[in-house]
This record gives C-alpha cells, sequence and structure tokens, in this order.
C-alpha cells in the first residue's frame, strides 16, 4: 500500500510517499531525518499487524515548508538515502 503524507494546494503538490510493501520498519530514515518528522507506526496490513515509518500527525500539513530544508524536489533527501528498501520518496512539484 503506497500513502501519501501532505498535501496539493494552489502552489503545487509536497508529498512524502511510504510504500509499506517495502517499508520493513527499519527506523533508518527516522534516524537521518534532521527535522524529526518521521515516527515509526504500526499498521494492519494483509492481515496482521506491521511496523512502518510514517509522518508525525503534527507535521503532516506542514511538509512544504518542513522538508525544504533538504530540498526534496532532488529526491536525494537523507532519508531516502538511508532507505536501503526504497520504500520512501517525495513528490515536489511547485509551480
Amino acid at each position: 500500500m503506497i500513502t501519501y503524507y501532505g498535501y496539493c494546494d494552489g502552489s503545487g503538490e509536497y508529498y512524502i510517499v511510504v510504500d509499506s510493501d517495502k517499508c520493513t520498519g527499519c527506523g533508518s530514515c527516522i534516524e537521518k531525518c534532521p527535522q524529526k518528522t518521521l515516527e515509526l507506526v504500526m499498521e494492519f496490513i494483509d492481515l496482521e499487524d506491521k511496523s512502518i515509518v510514517a509522518i508525525k500527525e503534527e507535521h503532516r500539513k506542514k511538509i512544504k515548508y518542513i522538508c525544504t530544508a533538504c530540498k526534496p524536489e532532488t529526491n536525494q533527501t537523507p532519508c531516502i538515502l538511508a532507505c536501503n528498501k526504497k520504500a520512501i520518496w517525495c513528490v515536489w512539484n511547485p509551480q
């Protein structure tokens, strides 16, 4: 399951995307996130509980401002580079 954390508004699209099928819940991306926006959560996926990464609730509507320092438009942010499974990426399309 692919989950988009963020929003789309008149200024563009701003999402951090997590693929729960690929995410192992290792926490590497959480350790590398300089803004501390990521956390591990338990989700019920494929009839079992699975630990996956997610954006903290209080940061979901502020992604555009919080993640900008990491230059998400390059898809070379610390969280993305830390994920060996390629389970996290950005959709960053400012207009």
